[in-house]
């Protein structure tokens, strides 16, 4: 016989009492939970849930210690930012008022009349200074017979006339030849038109010119922000590093990632302490039902069966009025409790059904008869034979009441601004999603990911509690 098979157990041979050998098989013995492990563990979809699942708790509680930056803190240079590496700002003076370029020798409206649509384009235009956010600055040269100029901007080159972009402003005269624009500005290419008219209408021609803004801060700026300290050597125009932004900011400069992180305390504490509550009550409720049955089980059923019936929403909103939560305020107390009440005939009719199947057994009657009370059986019997469904039906629920309360906040009547959620998250990023489509994206990846690794965690739990499954 080849070496490279051995057995998997060792024979034992007993003299048995007629003086022959009976041969015996024995392996180690494994608990009920020891097994379900074991089988948990062959299970990739499982673990690796499992793994995530975790990864969030730490995300959670250990990523604030971690990445200490205020959620609500509020970086108005970087509005609105992408994912992107650290990026550098020119230290620049306090903004000054401009005064427009104006020719004298130049009239303010036409000595002649000249059709606007022989009008030539505009010639010369530049930007004036260094382009900043803080302020662009545009000059061109004066069109013969103009009464005016029109200045658009785009975020891409325009394709015609008709595609020139947000109208900014219209010149008084045509011996203005200058703009500012400080409007909501960002380190991006931005696309400036600039348009003749006669006064009244615009030429069908035009000249367009690509500015890029460099990132500005003032002194003041900086020191409050903590980028610098108020007595550091540093020169106008020297260059400073911003803060880092791994996730991106929002539409008021906040740091995604702090928000997340914070978000996932609202989401998680909604997500997890509403299922263990009613878990936890419909395990009472639907186990007293079960182990007593008759009619009293029947009454307590019947009463489930009404819950059930409830609308969640209207409840919603009736305890919103109830608490004195008006439009624009948070919910978290309202939601929880109508989690809590409405949540629990699930549970209680899976603890039912299986309360019902363990004290027929007949371990049960044995017990009984040597005069165990109804406490004795139910902690040392029943509840530990129906902890595989409790944890299965809680895996499940996790996920649900996630999904709830995302759903809750996204429409308003859950987790309101400014305290943030992964829903209430969702709802902000919707309308920026065309332009600024990575707010909507990471909160929604983050509840998409959570409710799929507490879903995936649950079937791989309802495999490795089933007794039916256990190794032999």
């Amino acid at each position: 016989m080849s070496d490279s098979i051995a057995p998997s157990f060792t024979p034992d041979y007993t003299p048995a009492s007629h003086g022959h050998s009976v041969e015996q098989l024995s392996r180690p013995s494994l608990s009920y939970w020891q097994d379900a492990w074991i089988r948990l563990k062959q299970n990739t979809r499982a673990i690796i849930s499992l793994y995530i699942v975790v990864s969030l708790a730490l995300f959670t509680l250990a990523g604030p210690l971690l990445w200490q930056v205020d959620p609500a803190l509020q970086d108005l240079n970087q509005i609105s930012q992408a994912p992107s590496f650290p990026k550098r700002a020119l230290l620049a003076d306090p903004y000054e008022r401009w005064q427009p370029i104006i020719l004298d020798d130049f009239p303010r409206e036409p000595e002649t009349y000249v059709d606007v649509d022989l009008m030539p384009a505009p010639t010369g235009v530049q930007p004036l200074g260094e382009p900043t956010t803080q302020q662009i600055r545009l000059r061109w040269e004066p069109v013969v017979g103009a009464g005016g100029y029109s200045i658009y901007r785009n975020q891409h080159a325009p394709e015609g006339i008709n595609d020139l972009g947000l109208p900014l402003a219209t010149t008084l005269g045509g011996n203005e030849i200058s703009y500012e624009d400080r409007l909501n500005l960002e380190q991006r290419d931005y696309y400036y038109s600039i348009v003749p008219t006669d006064g009244f209408d615009e030429a069908n021609i035009y000249t367009t010119i690509k500015v890029l803004p460099t990132i500005a801060i003032t002194r003041d700026e900086a020191t409050q922000r903590g980028l610098i300290d108020a007595d550091t050597e540093i020169q106008i125009g020297d260059p400073l590093s911003l803060r880092f932004h791994p996730f991106g900011t929002d539409y008021l400069g906040r740091d995604m990632l702090a928000r997340l992180m914070q978000g996932a305390r609202v989401s998680l504490f909604i997500g997890i302490c509403a299922p263990f509550l009613f878990v936890m009550f419909g395990i009472l409720y639907g186990g007293f039902a079960g182990y007593f049955g008759g009619q009293l089980d029947a009454l307590l059923m019947r009463f489930a069966d009404f819950v059930v019936a409830l609308p969640f929403l209207l409840f919603m909103i009736l305890f919103k009025i109830a608490f004195g939560i008006g439009p624009g305020e948070s919910g978290v107390l309202p939601m929880l409790i109508a989690l809590v009440l409405l949540g629990w005939p699930g549970t209680a009719r899976l603890v039912r059904g299986q309360v019902l199947q363990i004290r027929n057994n007949g371990y049960i009657d044995a017990a009984r008869l040597l005069g165990a009370k109804d406490s004795y059986l139910i902690i040392r019997h029943i509840l530990p034979n129906t902890m595989g469904v409790i944890l299965v039906t809680l895996t499940f629920a996790v996920p649900g009441a996630i999904f709830t309360e995302a759903f809750l906040s996204f429409i308003g009547m859950g987790v309101a601004p400014p305290t943030p959620s992964w829903g209430s998250m969702c709802n902000e990023g919707v309308k920026t999603m065309l332009s600024h489509p990575h707010e909507l994206i990471f909160p929604a990846t983050f509840i998409s990911i959570t409710v799929l690794a507490f879903n995936l965690l649950g079937d791989g739990l309802t495999e490795a509690l089933d007794s039916r499954m256990r190794s032999r």
